[in-house]
């Protein structure tokens, strides 16, 4: 129970809920296969690109307190209603943007399953993209407990699992860190990379929204907005440390962390970080289909209607369907360098400016 009721709300759901919430939906599309992390960050150069995922980090603790907090006040759990907050009437924009943002995501998910499952078991792409497909479907078939529950669950796995990776990492070629920092000049465009990035990636926090439903307070906001930063990107950080390790050569991996698995030749702990992989595309799929399920039943609700339950699977095979089309015919480095980055001016525009000038007066002014 929330505002108005009796405090029944754990303050694991209130204040870390939503950050490992967050890191979910952004790890897939964000970070998990090295390849984002190299395009926003790495390419300006190394000691820059640590600069400026630092700096994001930040910026995204300001955006998700303001975020929670908007929604907070104004009950709009889902982006639709959320955006009609700082939008007002042109909110149908930051709509057309986002579906464009999510069949580029899922094409990358799906482009990058497909390479994992081909690369590391020798069978078609196809059957990776499918089972990412299918698992997506089934968790948004039962709809946000089942997803809440999972997102979470995955995100403890991928800490402890990340940890050990970054370690042997470190251990192995940590030594060349120092060296390779003090050579960059900090000459490349990361202060562009910092305000693409967080303007691209922070656009997650709108997937999140359902989960400010347990928030009881302004505390909560400010709380869970401040702790939601780091969590989403220490995961990110750390993988970016062990990255910088194989500078430059990894600037040309398609996928950077399965050209850094085969460096360290792992054995059977390959088998458990490439199945932790997999299982992010489908947190970060999962999380942006259900976003617009969420924004289907609330139109449906409006017309005092219930929203089929067959309509949630139909709609996340359709935008699925589409997607693996995009990849097979993109492919993953351009999915990235160009897709992402034309979409990241855009929601600059439409999503983090407004959020953080309109969103903070409204916020102010409510006292």
């Amino acid at each position: 129970m929330t505002q108005g009721g009796a405090k029944t709300n754990t303050r694991f759901q209130r204040w870390l809920l939503p950050g490992f919430l967050f890191q979910s939906v952004i790890i897939g599309g964000g970070y998990a296969t090295g390849r984002e992390l190299v395009e926003f960050f790495l390419s300006s150069g190394p000691l820059g690109g640590l600069l400026s995922i630092l700096a994001v980090t930040a910026v995204f603790s300001l955006t998700l307190t303001v975020a929670f907090e908007l929604s907070r006040l104004t009950a709009t759990y889902d982006y639709r209603t959320f955006f009609k907050q700082i939008l007002g009437p042109a909110w149908f924009l930051y709509e057309i943007v986002y579906l464009a943002l999510i069949i580029l995501v899922i094409a990358v998910l799906g482009s990058a399953s497909g390479e994992l499952v081909s690369s590391r078991l020798g069978i078609s792409p196809v059957f990776g993209t499918l089972t990412m497909a299918t698992t997506i479907g089934v968790l948004v078939f039962y709809g946000t407990a089942l997803i809440e529950k999972v997102l979470a669950g995955w995100s403890f796995l991928l800490y402890a699992v990340y940890a050990v990776l970054i370690w042997l990492l470190l251990s192995e070629l940590g030594g060349n860190i120092p060296g390779v920092l003090a050579a960059d000049d900090l000459s490349g465009a990361w202060v562009q990379g910092t305000v693409r990035y967080a303007a691209l990636t922070g656009t997650a926090v709108t997937l999140i929204l359902f989960c400010v439903r347990h928030m009881e307070s302004r505390k909560d906001a400010l709380i869970a907005g401040a702790l939601a930063g780091p969590i989403g990107m220490l995961p990110a950080i750390l993988f970016l440390l062990g990255m910088i390790a194989s500078y430059p050569d990894i600037l040309a991996a398609p996928v950077p962390s399965d050209y850094m698995m085969q460096r360290l030749e792992l054995g059977w702990l390959s088998v458990i970080f490439y199945i932790v992989v997999f299982g992010t595309f489908i947190e970060t799929g999962t999380g942006m289909i259900h976003a617009i399920n969420e924004r289907v039943d609330h139109a449906f609700l409006e017309r005092s209607l219930d929203m089929p339950r067959w309509l949630r699977p139909a709609i996340a095979m359709s935008i699925l369907f589409f997607s693996v089309v995009l990849a097979d015919r993109i492919g993953i480095i351009d999915l990235i360098g160009k897709g992402y980055s034309a979409l990241a001016w855009i929601f600059l525009i439409i999503f983090l400016i407004p959020l953080l000038t309109v969103g903070v007066w409204r916020i102010v002014k409510s006292g």
